[in-house]
Formats: structure tokens, sequence, C-alpha cells
């Protein structure tokens, strides 16, 4: 393979590149102006790029790759056929028939995946592709790029935790041409001038600190919440997932220190008995200060949500403080919920999962605007206003044996600005749950104090 330079110039006859005065998408007049499209018309450039770009990376990492639509689609399906990692396919819009899906291609929860980047600008466009990636809970670490426009875009990436490889960035490139006499002294000052002039300004912002969100916040839930978390700086919810009485409140003892809430499922209770179950479990509620989080997922229409929530043999409404449901029902489906906090169920991260784009959307929309509702559970970030709550945080996926870390405290603290993590089998089926839960608190609350960092975002 020729060297990257003549690699360059071999891809520059292809008319990859312009100069003069272009008017950008975004209004401002730029003196060059990149389309690298015209490289998926020539099979040996596209296969050399491919592995110019395989051979930027440690291919290990990766189960999956993906391009960002639609110049870098062959870009990432050359890789994938030089490296034999599968490729999947993201659309720009999700079929509105069909399965409408926004991802094609076979793939598992939980799999690495490489997103392909032709030019990166502001940064936009990946951190849309990766949201909406991530939604399936398809993972991302890497992105590689072919040409970086040095404006700012891969500093934004880079201050999120994502690692960014680029294969040629624009200051080389003229640096190439110039030597070659494509480019001229002043043609070159112009475009020094216009990349100084033009990097994309960030401005540092704080996260919103517990003691912030208490100061506005409107829900007396909410305000326990966040009060019981400075309280006993945790902000760690255990998901008790035991069939039996006993199996339960042993847990709700031992756990009881560290954790702001206890998240149960009563209906799998086998022996449950309000009196045996419910009644010991609010005194160790009071006892160790934690309040009890009822994660029904209530689904249904407001009458019939009102006497699942009120009647039988659970009676929901005299203990839980806090209780999840789904908004499927519509805004009025959740005015049943008078005495308790709601957390609306806004996306789900399961394969296949009928949460789309749109649905999170007009999903929000009510969650956002209810007043019973005091956050949600979501794969992306929330409006400041909402506590965001984050199931599926596990100390045993801090390494993938590749190289990233996943649903850690710090990951969904730094990533998804979460404010509360739900801790599951890490705790319960540990060997020594009281353990486990102090762990899970102090990494928990290590990694809030540091999403309160200073970070960069695009102004």
């Amino acid at each position: 393979m020729e060297s990257k330079k003549e690699f360059f110039l071999e891809c520059y006859k292809l008319g990859i590149i312009k100069f003069g005065r272009f008017t950008l998408k975004s209004g401002i007049e730029s003196p060059f102006y990149v389309d690298l499209r015209p490289l998926a018309s020539d099979p040996k450039i596209l296969k050399n790029l491919a592995n110019y770009l395989l051979d930027m990376l440690p291919l290990d990492n990766f189960d999956l790759i993906c391009g960002v639509p639609y110049a870098a689609l062959p870009m990432a399906t050359a890789m994938s056929l030089e490296s034999y990692i599968p490729l999947i396919i993201k659309r720009k819009e999700a079929k509105n028939y069909g399965t409408k899906k926004l991802i094609e291609g076979i793939y598992q929860k939980g799999q690495n995946c490489l997103l392909v980047e032709d030019v990166i600008t502001s940064g936009k466009s990946l951190i849309e592709t990766i949201a909406e990636v991530e939604q399936e809970d398809i993972k991302v670490a890497d992105i590689v790029v072919v040409l970086d426009r040095e404006q700012g875009g891969k500093e934004l990436l880079e201050s999120r935790g994502y690692r960014v490889h680029t294969l040629f960035n624009i200051s080389e490139v003229c640096s190439i041409l110039w030597e070659n006499g494509e480019l001229s002294d002043d043609e070159v000052k112009r475009i020094q001038d216009f990349l100084q002039g033009n990097h994309i300004q960030f401005e540092e912002i704080t996260r919103a600190s517990y003691e912030q969100k208490l100061s506005t916040a409107q829900h007396s839930v909410s305000k326990k919440l966040l009060e019981t978390a400075l309280a006993k700086q945790s902000n760690l919810i255990a998901s008790a997932d035991v069939t039996t009485t006993q199996g339960l409140l042993d847990l709700a003892e031992k756990v009881g220190p560290h954790v702001i809430a206890l998240k149960t499922h009563i209906d799998i209770i086998s022996d449950f008995e309000y009196e045996k179950t419910i009644t010991p479990l609010k005194a160790l509620a009071a006892k160790h200060n934690f309040l009890l989080m009822e994660d029904r997922k209530f689904a249904d229409i407001g009458n019939t949500q009102e006497l699942q929530f009120t009647s039988g043999v659970f009676k929901i409404t005299d203990w839980a403080d806090f209780v999840t449901s789904q908004v499927i029902g519509g805004f009025e489906s959740l005015d049943c919920f008078k005495n308790v906090g709601v957390v609306a169920i806004i996306g789900m991260s399961s394969k296949g999962a009928l949460t789309t784009s749109a649905y999170r959307e007009e999903a929000l929309k009510i969650a956002a605007s209810h007043p019973n509702v005091i956050g949600g559970v979501s794969q992306n970030p929330l409006p400041e206003e909402m506590l965001l709550f984050t199931p599926g945080v596990n100390l045993a996926d801090s390494g993938d044996g590749k190289g990233q870390q996943y649903n850690t405290p710090e990951h969904v603290f730094k990533t998804l600005h979460t404010d509360f993590i739900i801790v599951g089998r890490g705790i319960y089926k540990a060997e020594n749950p009281a353990e486990a839960a102090m762990l899970y608190k102090n990494e928990g609350w290590k990694a809030y104090l540091n999403s309160l960092e200073k970070k960069l975002t695009q102004s």
C-alpha cells in the first residue's frame, strides 16, 4: 500500500476537496468544501481507505461496525468486508411502516460498535447517531473519521468520553497540497485564518447538584429523595427481586443503611400478607431512612390503573412512596397517582422494544408536564427538572476485556447525566449484600461528585 501522503493525493484527484468560497449548512462562508462521497466510486481507493482506517484501531474492541448516514455507509461496508466484523446500518429516519426499525442488521444487546464518519465538523451528527445506536443497547466508545475539519467536533466528543481516531485533519491536508504545488501560500493562510476564527466555541457548564435540584423541586417525593441522598451521601436504589417475605425483609435490613430507596416487585412475593410483609417493611424503611419504590409499571387506562393502585391485596397506595408507570395511556391515566411520585418509563433498552424515537418524544411531553411525575427511566438524558433513574448498573461490567467500560456508575453519571442508580443482581445476588450495597453506594456517590466537575458543551 502506498504512503499515506500518496494515498491522499490519489483521493484528491477525485475532487473530494474544493477551494474557493462556499456557504456551509450553518451559513458560514468557508474557503474549502469537503465531499468524500466520490471515494465510494473507486473500488481500489475505497478498499485502501478501509484498510488505512482499520490499521488505526484495536480491532479486538469491536463486535460491530456502523457508518453514519449517508456518506460513511460505503466506507463502513468496506471496513466490514476487510475485517470480517459484522455491519449494522443506521437509517437517518425510522421506517414508518413494517418493523419501523432505525437500526438494521443482526446484533445483540451489549455488543461494542465502532462508528465510522467521513468528515467531522461540530460532531452533531455523531452525537445524534451515538444516542440512537445506544438506544438499542449497543455500546459505543470509538469513532473513526476520515477527515477532521478542526472546528471543535473532535474535542467535543472526546470531552464526553469517546475515543476519536482521525486519518487526516485539514491542516495536514493543506500541508500535503502545498508541498505538492496544489495550494499557494495565500490560500493556506486564508484557510488557517478561517480555522482560527471559526472554531466551534465551547462553554463550561456544571451539572445541577442535588442541592440545586432540591431548591427547585416541586413534588414532595422529589424533595424527600434528594434530601435522603444528601443526608446519606448515597444515590443508590437497590432492586429487591426476591420472592418471599423473609427474603424481602432480610434484604431490606442488610442494604437499608446504604440506600435511598428499595425497589420492589410486590406481586412476585409468593407468601404476601399485608401485615406480615408491608408493616415490617415500612418499619425498616423508617429505621434506615429509605423510601419504597414499587416497580409496578402501570400500563392501562386511568380507571383500571386506579383500581390496581388502590385496591386488591397489595394496596400499593398505602405504602409506596413512588411507583413506575408507562405513559401509553396518556396524560389523564397518571391522574390517579395523587399521593405518590411517578417515575415514567420513557424508553426501554430491551432489544426489539417499541419505544421508538417518536414514542419517546411524545412520552416525554406527557411526563414533563404532569404534576405527579417526578422523573423517568430513559436511556437518554432528561430535562434538568426531571430526575433520571438508571437501572442495570453493575460494577461487574466495569471491564469487558476490550478496553471499554459500560453501565458502571461512572459511565451513567458522566454520559447519561443520571441522578439515581438502580442495582439489582449486583446486590441481591452478592455473597454479602450489605458489603455490596456499601460498595455501590460509595462508587455511586464518587461518580456523582465527579459529574459535578465542569465539562465542555457546544454553545
